[in-house]
């Protein structure tokens, strides 16, 4: 009479959307048996090249092993090496591709393209990111094992390739990665502020501050200042204050600790 109550809605929901992604997993990645292999390495790499872009992966990936093996001490071995991390990495295996990667970059550190591989490595993990979604709880108060793993490859590739034709996308990732474990950790201050956990909460806002520098470091000392102050720690309240003031000198933020340190 009324229709299926809002939970059940939800459920076949959630059920559609796990089903139908797993029927498209076999898109394109049938068995074609042995492929009909070439002399060269460079026709085999082509023909895996082709595979590839028309989504025929385990083909592909035939062509690619294929080279890898009968020419190992050929640059086409290195170049079908990396290609095996692109077959991953297009077939949404993030995990695998991001090993795949991570395993060139340690096996080839001055080959030409290994700032591709450390950028695709990062990228891997970025993707591999727990997206949010209506019926599931915001990004910020789930797990941040794959958003603190993509954090760390993007601070490594920053480091060691900054002439990289990569670079500026990996920059803007880095700030939305920031910005991801910056609301996790005010998410987890808020819940520990609201239940009188002090010491927890100002614990979580430092790691912001410390780990996590950005714009808004102002508000996270003077809440911090609040919180030590609560805690009647006034040389931890004192030396956030001088945080703000050492990280934002000439500005008004800079003033208004300053004024709070002299009264």
């Amino acid at each position: 009479m009324f229709g299926p109550p809002m939970r059940l809605v939800r459920l076949l929901l959630l059920a559609a959307l796990i089903v139908v992604p797993g029927c498209g997993l076999f898109s394109g990645n049938g068995d074609f048996g042995e492929p009909d292999y070439a002399s060269e390495a460079s026709t085999n790499l082509k023909r895996g090249d082709e595979a590839l872009d028309g989504s025929q992966y385990q083909l592909a990936e035939k062509y690619y092993e294929y080279v890898k093996t009968k020419f190992p001490f050929l640059e086409a071995s290195r170049q079908a090496e990396l290609r095996l991390a692109d077959v991953s990495y297009e077939r949404e295996l993030w995990s695998e591709a991001a090993d795949r990667y991570s395993g060139f970059v340690k096996l080839h550190p001055t080959h030409a393209k290994v700032d591709y591989a450390a950028y695709r490595a990062a990228l891997s993990h970025y993707r591999d990111i727990p997206s949010d979604w209506f019926l599931l709880p915001p990004s910020s108060e789930k797990d941040q094992t794959q958003v603190r793993a993509a954090w760390e490859a993007l601070n490594e590739f920053v480091k060691s390739y900054p002439q990289s034709q990569y670079i500026e996308d990996a920059k803007k990732k880095q700030t939305d990665i920031r910005d991801r474990l910056v609301r996790h950790e005010v998410y987890v201050a808020d819940f520990y502020e609201k239940r009188d956990r002090l010491a927890a909460a100002a614990s979580r806002l430092e790691t912001v501050v410390q780990k996590y520098p950005g714009p808004e470091d102002d508000k996270y000392l003077f809440r911090l200042h609040d919180l030590y102050s609560r805690l009647k720690d006034s040389n931890k309240a004192r030396d956030a204050l001088q945080r703000v003031i050492t990280r934002l000198p000439g500005t008004p933020a800079a003033e208004r600790a300053q004024k709070m340190l002299g009264s």
